[in-house]
């Protein structure tokens, strides 16, 4: 079986599907990626070598820039008609001689559409509940239309169908236009067509359950965890060995101001905490040259994470399920989409604390750290670690295999 697994976003978007791409292989299935070009040098040295990059360098179009302004309409209506073109172009290329499609993140306008153009089984995987429409939580927060977080209700449906709504609108004229030159129908539906009647959820059931658990209508497989095998550097098992546990700060693919790294080392010290700080897409660099800190690139986060005293995130749901699975105690600055629900989630677990969205402060941030450093939370930390599953990315692909999706 040929398999295509198509992504566009992050580092964080792109190695769950990486992970379960090595299970497929492993199990005798031939698999091509279709996810941006910044990865592809990444996977060669994983051993893939079917790769369709889709769209522009993502660390080019300024996501890292704190200073840049967002989109006008204008760019946005013009951003977005590019994306679907390119999708549906490159998709297409890539899904020739395929049995299957598996789509992750919301954002696969095209994939459903090539594969029923090709007339083969279509999934889409979502990494977190929230992504999914349920009565029981809000739909996601899109803070580039301006959006915040909903308050809390005992229904969210209504927002669920405004949400229905907002997907026609921003996304129906150009889907419908690209599924009319392949000779489709028009869908009413967007999302429910993009998402689909069965989705899965690639989240651990412990960090992520999904609320309903008499739903027939979803299929669970737990994360999809990339082992990594990589050694910490020299420099980093030095520090680590040099004194206490530090704290971990790290902002992944978010835009960071060059000052937040000021902010960091100082609400650590205040605690008599040494850091360790990401230097992410921003490219964070430290305020000083003082022993108690030290600025790392790309890191064996699994390995890190169980040698640090806390890990300060903006709420991904890789770095959420890395530190868990580590057993850090966790502070989560959310700032769009998913990374709220996985603030709120650690803290109704007792892993830590979920501050408030935005650029923290010095007093803010040492707050958090106070709380988040308590015996007690690092206690339930190290007891939740053993009930993360590492089995996720093997039971979708022995699932994609065995019971072949209609």
């Amino acid at each position: 079986m040929r398999v295509l697994l198509s992504t566009i976003g992050s580092r964080g978007d792109v190695q769950p599907l990486v992970a379960l791409a090595l299970q497929l292989k492993a199990l005798g299935q031939e698999v091509h990626l279709c996810v941006p070009p910044d990865f592809r040098n990444w996977l060669e040295g994983l051993g893939m070598a079917l790769i369709t990059p889709i769209g522009p360098e993502l660390r080019s179009t300024g996501k890292a820039r704190p200073a840049a302004a967002p989109p006008t309409p204008e760019q946005r209506r013009q951003m977005m008609a590019g994306t679907v073109a390119t999708q549906f172009e490159t998709i297409a290329a890539a899904a020739q001689g395929c049995d299957l499609i598996v789509g992750a993140t919301a954002l696969q306008i095209a994939a459903p559409s090539i594969a029923e153009r090709l007339g083969i089984p279509y999934v889409f995987a979502a990494y977190c509940p929230i992504v999914l429409p349920s009565p029981h939580h809000a739909p996601p927060v899109l803070g580039m239309l301006g959006q915040t977080p909903a308050p809390a209700a005992d229904d969210y449906s209504a927002l669920w169908e405004q949400d229905a709504q907002s997907w026609n609108l921003m996304w129906g004229p150009l889907l419908n236009a690209q599924r009319a030159s392949l000779g489709l129908p028009p869908v009413s539906d967007v999302r429910r067509h993009i998402l689909t009647d069965r989705p899965w959820l690639a989240a651990d059931p412990t960090l992520a359950p999904w609320p309903d658990s008499s739903a027939q209508t979803l299929f669970q497989t737990g994360a999809w965890i990339l082992p990594d095998t990589r050694p910490l550097s020299p420099e980093l098992e030095a520090f680590l060995d040099a004194g206490e546990p530090p704290v971990y700060f790290g902002f992944g693919s978010i835009r960071a101001p060059q000052e937040l790294s000021q902010v960091m080392i100082t609400s650590a010290r205040a605690l008599g905490r040494r850091a360790i700080v990401s230097r992410g897409w921003a490219d964070l660099s430290l305020p000083d040259d003082a022993p108690d800190g030290l600025a790392i690139g790309e890191v064996n986060q699994q390995a890190l994470f169980k040698h640090v005293a806390a890990v300060v995130h903006h709420g991904g749901a890789g770095t959420t399920t890395a530190a868990a699975q580590a057993g850090a105690p966790q502070i989560i600055i959310p700032q769009m989409y998913d990374q709220h629900y996985w603030a709120q989630r650690v803290h109704a677990l007792g892993l830590g604390v979920a501050h408030a969205p935005g650029t923290p402060t010095i007093d803010s941030l040492k707050s958090a750290l106070a709380a988040t450093l308590q015996p007690d939370v690092t206690a339930r930390a190290h007891a939740l670690a053993a009930a993360v599953r590492s089995d996720g990315a093997q039971v979708a692909a022995q699932h994609l295999i065995t019971a072949r999706p209609n």
